[in-house]
């Protein structure tokens, strides 16, 4: 059986802020949207608080100063990050003779929300996407960053020719529409999935997981029981402050589940997905350091497949961009038992662009030929896969 991860930075259609090919335009607009979403669930406005979603609101681009101040339309806008939605009450008055303000005078008074405008992922980006998927020919694949389950079922359907009898998703925490997904052939049985989108942050008045860390239970046609713990940890990004104790929280929780599922006598069990960070930081410490019972699938000597034939200095490691060992970020991380079954396994990277500032073709790996920049490649990601014997 073949296992894999692999985040597809969205199937069909990714928020404008997300932009692969320039994630540094976007982090403004989503630091905004997240300073926004914080302050207006206060019960009371203060003049602060309205000065500072005013602030977030022109930086998405909800509203923008001309001669006349107006409300943004993507029809109007091209570079509009967000819409305001007023479903009841008011919340913005931007008149084209006065300042725009906020009328809302707190949760209570409207009912509404910014929603991220989201553009079509590039069509080539989706058909490699779908390409890689089927060169990696996993029996069970974590998906990261899918944006929701029909997209799932389309992308299965119409690019995949039904390859797999199974897709699944759960929404989790994020708005954005990058949740982790899982797909299985058909001789695979989804016997149960286990949500944690809402255990607390203990921490803060916030839900621990930044998207979810859903747990499946699978019956494969062998007889055996397989475990699946599926990830999408805090991001790098520093929109929001330090996000290392963040991930760190995250890692110890997702620890404290793989040990629960140990104690309850699972025998194999796979921690997989994006961690966000290089194997060393101390923040996987709980998953990855000296103390974890859990193996690293990079470790064994049967991941051989680790280096593509065109880097025959083995000078790429990693998962991500580049893929040095500073951008691994996209893990296996497998019981004893399970480990012990791995026979073979590797980073599959011919869908991947490299760093997207580039602009020749990866040298240490053999994209693929219609991959001619950036916005054609699958993911900033390669999948990381391992064939087991169950």
């Amino acid at each position: 059986m073949r296992l894999a991860t692999y985040n597809v930075e969205n199937l069909f259609a990714r928020a404008r802020a997300l932009d692969p090919a320039d994630p540094a335009k976007g982090q403004p607009a989503l630091s905004a949207y997240e300073e926004f979403n914080r302050i207006a669930a206060h019960p009371v406005y203060s003049d602060e608080d309205k000065a500072a979603m005013l602030a977030a609101l022109e930086t998405l681009r909800v509203f923008v100063r001309t001669q006349t101040c107006r409300r943004a339309n993507p029809d109007l806008f091209g570079d509009a990050f967000a819409v305001l939605r007023e479903n009841r009450g008011d919340f913005l008055a931007a008149p084209a003779d006065a300042e725009p303000r906020i009328v809302a005078t707190g949760r209570a008074s409207w009912n509404g929300w910014v929603d991220l405008i989201v553009d079509p992922v590039d069509e080539v980006a989706t058909r490699m996407t779908a390409r890689v998927v089927a060169d990696v020919a996993a029996d069970v694949l974590c998906v990261v960053e899918a944006e929701s389950r029909p997209s799932l079922v389309k992308f299965n359907d119409e690019l995949l020719g039904r390859r797999y009898g199974h897709a699944m998703l759960v929404d989790g925490n994020d708005p954005r529409g990058i949740d982790v997904g899982l797909f299985c052939v058909a001789g695979i049985e989804i016997d149960w999935v286990r949500s944690h989108v809402d255990v607390p942050d203990p921490q803060s008045d916030r839900r621990l997981f930044s998207r979810d860390c859903p747990v499946y239970r699978l019956l494969l046609p062998t007889g055996a029981e397989l475990y699946l713990v599926l990830n999408h940890l805090k991001s790098q990004s520093f929109t929001s402050g330090d996000p290392d104790p963040l991930r760190t929280r995250q890692a110890t929780e997702v620890r404290a589940i793989y040990d629960r599922l140990r104690l309850a006598g699972a025998e194999f069990v796979a921690v997989v997905g994006d961690f966000n960070k290089r194997p060393d930081h101390a923040s996987l410490r709980p998953l990855l350091g000296p103390g974890s019972p859990l193996v690293d699938a990079y470790s064994l000597a049967a991941f051989s497949g680790l280096f593509d034939p065109l880097d025959r200095d083995h000078e790429r490691p990693g998962s991500f961009q580049s893929c040095t060992i500073g951008n691994r970020l996209d893990y296996i991380l497998l019981s004893p038992e399970l480990a012990a079954r791995v026979t073979d396994g590797g980073v599959f990277r011919r869908g991947l662009w490299g760093t997207p500032s580039n602009v020749k073709r990866p040298r240490l790996w053999d994209a693929y030929p219609e991959i001619t920049g950036a916005r054609h490649a699958a993911s900033d990601h390669g999948a990381v896969w391992v064939e087991v014997d169950l």
